[in-house]
């Protein structure tokens, strides 16, 4: 089996949306209300909004023996802080190392890196135990209002020494 990781093109975004799409209603199965999951995969993962992110950000995808199976998207640095977006796996890719190699390839990508933070559902226990094997340290806890529904989210921190 061979993975590459390598920049998002506009000709993936249809996987990337599936890949959204299935791994939410996995991820999130009674924990976001189901049509409060569907509003924002559209919002967030519109065409529009995925080539405005390609621009934007760093947008990293996996493909594994040329199947698309995950994607990563971290914003660029600012004076050496930057933030993950998002890890995606299509479900029956987990425990494979693409979620490893996805967010090592946008570490090394990021450069002069001081501090990546990410936010995770408190109730996303599989993200949770993923982002703390990493490294990443929990900041705060606080609700989030998201499409009318509260959330529960921990912000997390991985430093880096200068």
């Amino acid at each position: 089996m061979t993975l590459i990781i390598r920049q998002m093109r506009e000709e993936d975004i249809f996987f990337v949306q599936e890949i959204a799409k299935s791994s939410w209603h996995d991820t999130y199965e009674g924990i976001i209300p189901k049509k409060v999951q569907e509003r924002f995969l559209q919002i967030a993962y519109s065409k529009e909004s995925l080539l405005k992110r390609r621009q934007k950000s760093s947008f990293l995808v996996a493909v594994l023996d040329e199947s698309l199976v995950g994607f990563a998207n971290f914003s660029k640095t600012n004076n050496g802080q930057a933030e993950l977006f998002a890890i995606y796996l299509v479900p029956n890719m987990q425990h494979k190392g693409i979620g490893t190699a996805l967010l090592e390839n946008g570490i090394q990508q990021l450069e002069n890196l001081t501090t990546l933070t990410v936010c995770v559902e408190k109730e996303n226990t599989i993200a949770m135990r993923f982002y703390q094997a990493k490294g990443f340290q929990f900041v705060e806890e606080f609700d989030d209002l998201f499409d009318g529904h509260v959330l529960k989210t921990i912000r997390m921190a991985l430093l880096f020494p200068r």
